[in-house]
């Protein structure tokens, strides 16, 4: 299971109550940040965008490709450590909004994490540290370190100790 805060609500579903969880300008700021970082190829750039006006917490050498979209309401609840890749295209979420719930929850990304164009990461996720999610996955639960995973749902393919069995045999994925 994923670890998030759960919060009920009453009444209509809880996107329609959005600014009651969430500032209306927060969410537009953070909006015209991630649509500046989306489309900047200067990775420096786009780091400093995101940990100076997000309060993301992203490490040294780490990478967002063009078009990453990270959480609009709370990306501040997003850590990538140092030295990962975050593929084309991906979404980080760090929030559900439900029929009769929100949830909100931390995402971890470790060291040396690469994450495949196209994926989806849930709220409530942590991918250990040298962990590989291939393109297109929905990441739904914990990753563990070294594994590498796919797919939709996601599974795992390899553990970090058959990853290095087959490095020490040369064999190609």
């Amino acid at each position: 299971m994923r670890n998030t805060e759960r919060h009920p609500v009453k009444g209509a579903n809880s996107l329609w109550q959005i600014y009651k969880t969430v500032s209306f300008w927060k969410v537009v700021k953070n909006f015209i940040i991630i649509q500046i970082a989306r489309y900047t190829p200067f990775l420096g750039v786009k780091n400093w965008l995101y940990r100076f006006f997000l309060r993301m917490k992203i490490g040294k050498k780490t990478a967002f490709a063009l078009m990453v979209m990270p959480d609009t309401m709370f990306p501040e609840k997003i850590t990538v450590g140092n030295n990962s890749v975050i593929g084309y295209n991906t979404t980080i979420l760090a929030h559900e909004y439900l029929i009769k719930e929100y949830r909100l929850g931390e995402v971890f990304i470790g060291d040396e994490v690469m994450i495949g164009a196209n994926s989806t990461i849930l709220p409530g996720v942590t991918i250990g540290d040298g962990a590989i999610v291939s393109a297109g996955t929905l990441v739904h639960k914990d990753v563990p370190p070294g594994a590498f995973v796919g797919g939709n749902p996601m599974q795992l393919i390899y553990t970090q100790e058959e990853m290095k069995k087959r490095e020490q045999q040369n064999i190609p994925d």
